[in-house]
């Protein structure tokens, strides 16, 4: 093979490879470029300041800290691309905390997959790293064993007598595959008697992972619902675009069917939370639909419309696309719990499978492992950034009280995360301003409600 002709053959190899990969390879050569730059100043100035130490000791300290500076100065020029699109790693770092300002949180010790252990290891954690104390619900005996396996016997102890947890025994507890209305029945459940500690004023929020329907019925038979809310939400918080500014999606599962009324009861909810808790002055409302016109959407769509755009006391910013839910452009978006919940589902997929594509997409044999290195820890970060499940849990909203409802499969990690959502929402006193909430006037509409 010819010069002219291996020249042809490189440059079409070079405008068939696939432009991720083309800049990976661009990525590589700048940072490995500035990288044997900060190591050859480095050397060289540690070389000279072993060559000056011959002569003046003193000077080869200065020159050697030289070098280290030149290095510390250099080496924050390597940086990932990809860094600017993730947030802080966890933001669970250990803070002191002093007892005076520890809130009580009631904890349902037995609800979800992993319970009791999981939920136990989470506590514990997130008393190193929240001004809460808790009060943890569960049965007994299943508590003991379960911080025996997982080895949490000792720091069990010490949170019990540091005054920061107590354990509130329970009785058979309601299971997953229950009916919601198996609350009635086992009235000493844990979710039930974490439910009483709120209602009695012994603590200021309730945490469960454990069965959402039951939940809310345990909160509704014993909180009560707000005056004015014919139907309390599940509010989910949604990755955004921006890590600091997620959005409020509900309802996400709790109403299957809806009324224009209890939509713009969930404006209401949405629009006090956003602005006591997330701290948005102005929250944008939207209402999800399939299009951004007024005249679009299915009757429950029109009429809703009406009444959002008609009410003052929030700024209605119009309906909001399926494509604009996560563009930042809303503070709060609003819907039915049938549609709500599949977008909650499909969200939970999205980390997941956009983690297998790029896997699949990377090449195969040494390129592919050496981007494979790169990018790993990266696509790790970016998934659990589009996964709600790894920020905690969602919002019971329209019952007197502040309820989190955690994801079945919840572990420690995700536990801490519930636990900082619901100590923020009491102690900014958001029950306050719901408690003020009144019967909305609805204007009237042009068809009758569905």
């Amino acid at each position: 093979m010819d010069t002219d002709t291996s020249a042809d053959f490189l440059q079409r190899n070079k405008a068939n490879r696939p432009r991720a990969i083309r800049r990976l390879v661009i990525w590589y050569r700048r940072n490995a470029a500035v990288t044997t730059i900060v190591d050859t100043a480095a050397n060289s100035a540690s070389a000279a300041g072993t060559v000056a130490g011959t002569v003046v000791s003193s000077a080869g300290s200065v020159v050697t800290s030289a070098g280290s500076m030149a290095g510390n100065m250099l080496q924050p020029l390597v940086f990932d691309p990809l860094r600017r699109l993730q947030g802080s790693e966890s933001g669970l770092e250990k803070n002191t905390v002093a007892d005076d300002q520890r809130l009580w949180i009631a904890v349902d010790g037995m609800g979800g997959d992993n319970s009791p252990g999981q939920i136990l290891d989470g506590c514990l954690q997130a008393l190193h790293r929240l001004p809460i104390r808790i009060k943890f619900v569960g049965e007994s005996e299943k508590v003991i064993n379960a911080a025996k396996e997982m080895e949490l016997n000792e720091s069990l102890q010490e949170a019990i007598e540091a005054g920061q947890m107590q354990l509130i025994p329970s009785g058979p507890s309601v299971e997953m595959h229950e009916e919601a209305t198996a609350v009635r029945r086992k009235r000493k459940a844990s979710i039930n008697v974490a439910m009483d500690l709120v209602k009695k004023g012994e603590a200021l929020a309730v945490y469960s992972a454990g069965n959402s329907g039951a939940l809310m019925a345990s909160a509704i038979f014993r909180l009560g619902r707000l005056g004015g809310i014919d139907r309390p939400a599940i509010g989910a918080l949604f990755p955004t675009k921006d890590p600091g500014q997620p959005v409020l999606v509900l309802d996400v599962g709790a109403n299957m069917d809806c009324k224009p009324t209890y939509l713009h009861q969930f404006a209401l909810l949405g629009n006090i939370y956003s602005r006591d808790v997330l701290q948005v002055s102005e929250p944008r409302i939207g209402l999800l639909n399939i299009g951004e016109e007024s005249c679009k959407g299915n009757d429950l769509a029109l009429q809703t419309y009406q009444l959002l755009n008609t009410e003052e006391r929030f700024n209605f910013a119009g309906n909001c696309e399926g494509r604009d839910v996560l563009s930042g452009e809303f503070d709060v978006v609003v819907c039915d719990g049938f549609t709500g919940n599949v977008l909650l589902k499909f969200l939970e997929s999205v980390g997941s499978v956009l983690l297998d594509v790029l896997r699949a997409e990377l090449p195969r044999g040494r390129r592919g492992k050496v981007g494979s290195a790169f990018l790993r820890s990266n696509l790790k970060r970016i998934k659990k950034r589009l996964d709600h499940a790894e920020h905690g849990g969602a919002l019971l909203l329209g019952v007197n009280g502040i309820c989190v409802i955690g994801h079945g499969s919840s572990k420690a990690l995700s536990v801490v995360s519930a636990l900082r959502l619901a100590h923020s929402a009491a102690n900014h006193g958001v029950m306050d301003d719901l408690a003020q909430l009144q019967q909305p006037s609805i204007p009237s509409v042009s068809t009758s409600d569905r």
